[in-house]
């Protein structure tokens, strides 16, 4: 019987159930007992960690984590591993393919600090994402961030995944800012796919988390071996929220994605409109320009296939100058200015507190699952604000 994502997030680790708690216990320990018989004993060297159901130690595996792996793998349509954060899923991925050229655009500064290391370790040459496929060869990486960090707008997979594979190249899809049930990378042609957890799958603001998934089992296997000597193993209380917070995924996602896709309509509208209407001009005032992925008009043919329900929670607003987009959160109340994303809470972000790479004009808002209209109305006392002064 295939059963449903939001079913999946509620059932998949029923077979891990050994006692009648119907919510999970958190396992604490870090290390755990042998047989008590010697003849069950089996050497390290003659253990299979991939398919021993045995706990040794929880730099190797743990309850928890495994639980949430196990949760995690039908939503993702991969095996997958976790990791302490994103940058350190990512960090595991880099170490492991260990690329000799990387093919990146903008995105993520966070991953970018990733390369930056890698390229001091390792001598790894970065290429612009549109750099020629002959530019590429055997064992190279095109990492792809779609949707886009802080503008979330998208990117074709299916084009980047024909462009890699034609050289023997491999691609890596962030899809932190496309969550399960927006977006399945492997379908459109990804080989490795890694999630910052600590956003949308964690959903609540209060545990850091990364995940790769790739359907290569040899990756996998590998994957698993060298975390266990990278020690970036998340942690049982952060496992622990991770299953908590997958259960709901499902109805945050939805509602997220609904919600800012209704708030970038809007804006929209009132930024393009010949009208004189009192929100129309205060919106034409204040902002510049709005970015998401449900305002590319032109590559809606192959977006609406990728991005079936939805076109991600976050969008970006391009103030007018530095000055209103540094005041604008300042006059907000539903929206706290901080930044992360993912949160069931909306957050809004003057990007320039904590990437300095980015447009001093730009705002990044992560739409929360609070009533749109709530939302709206307190966009437009911040807007009213920042004209007040």
């Amino acid at each position: 019987m295939e059963l449903d994502q939001s079913t999946q997030a509620m059932h998949a680790d029923d077979i891990l159930n050994t006692t009648s708690d119907v919510a999970p216990a958190l396992h604490v320990s870090t290390t755990f007992r042998y047989a008590d018989d010697p003849k069950d004993l089996v050497p390290v060297a003659d253990v299979n960690i991939d398919t021993t159901e045995a706990h040794i130690y929880s730099r190797l595996t743990a309850p928890t984590s495994t639980r949430l792996e196990t949760i995690l793998t039908p939503l993702l349509k991969a095996p997958c591993l976790t990791y302490a954060s994103g940058l350190a899923a990512l960090h595991a991925a880099y170490v492991y393919l260990n690329p000799r050229r990387v093919s990146i655009g903008d995105g993520y500064h966070g991953s970018h600090g990733v390369l930056d290391i890698q390229r001091k370790l390792c001598g790894t040459r970065v290429l612009p994402l549109d750099c020629a496929a002959a530019e590429l060869q055997q064992g190279d990486v095109i990492h792809l961030e779609t949707p886009l960090n802080p503008t979330g707008e998208a990117y074709d997979i299916r084009k980047y995944a024909r462009k890699a594979h034609s050289q023997g190249a491999i691609l890596l899809v962030d899809a932190t800012f496309g969550p399960p049930g927006l977006q399945d990378p492997f379908e459109w042609g990804a080989d490795i796919v890694m999630h910052s957890g600590t956003k949308y799958l964690g959903g609540h603001s209060d545990m850091l988390c990364g995940v790769l998934a790739t359907n290569k089992k040899e990756w996998l296997a590998g994957l698993k071996e060298e975390r266990t000597y990278l020690g970036s193993v998340m942690g049982s209380m952060e496992g622990w929220l991770g299953i908590r917070s997958l259960r709901t995924l499902d109805l945050r996602v939805k509602r997220q994605s609904e919600n800012a896709s209704k708030l970038v309509q809007w804006l929209h509208v009132c930024k393009n409109t010949d009208s004189e209407d009192e929100e129309a001009v205060l919106i034409k005032s204040v902002v510049e320009r709005i970015h998401h992925a449900s305002l590319q008009h032109k590559e809606m043919p192959w977006l609406k296939q990728q991005m079936p329900n939805g076109f991600g929670p976050v969008f970006a607003i391009l103030a007018k100058d530095e000055g209103m987009a540094r005041r604008l959160p300042s006059f907000l109340t539903l929206f706290h200015h901080a930044t992360s994303l993912g949160g069931v809470e909306s957050l809004i972000e003057w990007r320039s507190m904590s990437d300095r790479t980015v447009d001093p004009r730009l705002l990044r808002v992560s739409v929360g699952v609070e009533d749109w209209k709530d939302l709206k109305a307190d966009l437009v006392r911040g807007f009213t604000g920042v004209l007040k002064g």
